[in-house]
């Protein structure tokens, strides 16, 4: 008599609980010592406190406990702007003088002065870098807590930021921009405004000590300058901010998906109503690495139930993405930073869009297609590339089949550029292929998923004639994905 071969147990679908009848209000500005403009907005609380892996990382939690030199003390109130850095220990009639000069805008003289000393200080920039690390642990070891235990990635950031944001001081709303996004970004780490005078302060002191026969009192007082422009901006931002989102939300992982061996969907409920558009990203950061943040493309467009869902590869010696892959499960907390990124389309131009995903880029070019198909006008076309390596690759290919037969201007091409069945898809490597198609003109490309590939993609499309204004991506050294 044969075995009977037992029924395959079905893994269960987990019940993804109802969003929050009315979200909580949205807290003041982060300074305690600020009083709320309204009188009548809460402290913001999560919705949820009690889910196995709710983390907690900021200032009063055991980290910074175990960092700080002494038990807490109560501080007098941080001043507001304007921020100046201490000033020189020189008598106090030059003293008051020299603050006094700091205080004035940024000449051309005084970029000058800081792109010279900049050519000295980059080739020995990670020393320099080291010596600031150094000095602004040992001085202030209340900011400690603010950074990752493990300052890998985090050693040349804000250091190398600093000087690129000097560097590029002459293009006044260019670094308004950029300093506006990394100041309101500071918050999700527990930034303050006092926080801002000690790093300005080991900073100078680092390019001093590295910058060698370029530095003067008149570099000084240029570096001071640019650093208080720079911190200002940011200050002004966090605190603008503030006023109307939280520094970061709290996410609840309701759904976790193997789609292979190394990618993984998640599906996030924010404790919280959480803003963003197709084609953005955020920040997360895992209960197992506090501190250490990483950026994920929204894969969906914004809905109705407000879950959010990332697609996430694991990368070798990634922290955050192995965490998110092969440890986080249903229950798991993660904490969001705001959205960020200009990767968003104006949907009532009604212009026909290209879209090139790679990998995990797919994430953004779906969430497109699918704000596209409820904002979209009547007569676009959209035509998507989605490569991998490898058939068992093109993990999201049978969900974009079933948009593309719902929606008659969607086109979906899969792309291959590997060995192995490649049954009904295109061979070579994806910017190639794109190459092959065309002409683009008139169209608006948006570009997603490895740098190598969005670099050739849009060197493949501004050959074809396609305008630069017309190509968007998100190629920033700051989207890490480890």
């Amino acid at each position: 008599m044969a075995a009977v071969e037992p029924e395959p147990v079905r893994p269960s679908v987990p019940v993804i609980p109802p969003p929050p009848a009315r979200p909580p209000a949205v807290p003041g500005p982060s300074h305690p010592e600020t009083p709320s403009t309204t009188g009548t907005a809460p402290a913001f609380q999560p919705l949820f406190a009690d889910a196995p892996g709710l983390n907690w990382a900021g200032s009063g939690d055991s980290r910074s406990s175990a960092w700080a030199a002494q038990p807490p003390v109560p501080q007098p109130p941080v001043p507001r702007l304007p921020v100046a850095l201490p000033p020189v220990a020189v008598s106090s009639d030059e003293s008051a003088e020299s603050a006094e000069s700091a205080e004035l805008p940024l000449t051309e003289r005084d970029i000058e002065l800081i792109r010279a000393s900049l050519a000295v200080v980059e080739p020995v920039a990670d020393r320099a870098t080291a010596h600031f690390y150094a000095l602004l642990f040992l001085r202030h070891p209340e900011v400690r807590s603010l950074f990752p235990a493990a300052m890998d990635v985090q050693r040349d950031r804000l250091f190398r930021t600093l000087l690129a944001a000097a560097r590029g001081a002459e293009d006044p709303a260019e670094l308004r921009a950029r300093m506006s996004a990394l100041g309101r970004g500071h918050r999700r780490y527990g930034t303050l405004t006092g926080h801002y005078a000690p790093v300005g302060e080991c900073l100078v002191q680092a390019l001093a000590r590295y910058a060698g026969s370029r530095w003067g009192d008149d570099t000084e007082l240029a570096w001071r300058r640019a650093y208080r422009l720079i911190s200002t901006i940011m200050i002004e931002a966090a605190e603008e901010d503030a006023r109307t989102s939280p520094p970061w939300w709290q996410g609840e992982v309701v759904r976790h998906e193997r789609r292979t061996r190394d990618v993984a969907v998640l599906t996030v409920r924010p404790d919280q109503a959480y803003p963003f558009r197709a084609g953005q990203y955020c920040s997360l950061e895992t209960p197992w690495w506090p501190r250490v943040w990483r950026h994920y493309s929204f894969a969906s467009a914004p809905r109705p139930d407000g879950l959010l869902t990332f697609h996430v590869k694991a990368v070798q010696a990634g922290w955050v993405s192995n965490a998110l892959v092969h440890r986080a499960a249903p229950g798991d907390v993660l904490r969001l930073g705001p959205a960020a990124g200009a990767m968003t389309v104006d949907h009532a131009a009604g212009t026909d869009l290209l879209c090139l995903g790679g990998g995990t880029g797919i994430a953004p070019i779906r969430a497109l297609v699918e704000e596209a198909a409820e904002h979209g006008g009547p007569g676009r076309s959209v035509e998507v590339f989605y490569g991998a390596r490898h058939a068992a690759e093109l993990y999201e290919l049978d969900a974009l089949r079933g948009l593309e037969g719902r929606l008659p201007w969607l086109t979906v091409r899969p792309v291959l550029s590997g060995t192995g069945p490649a049954e009904g898809a295109l061979t070579g490597e994806l910017p190639e292929v794109v190459g092959r198609f065309g002409p683009w003109s008139g169209r608006e490309a948006v570009l997603s998923g490895p740098p190598a590939m969005v670099r050739r993609g849009v060197g493949v499309l501004l050959r074809m004639g396609l305008p630069a204004e017309r190509i968007r991506h998100d190629l920033v050294g700051e989207r890490a994905s480890g």
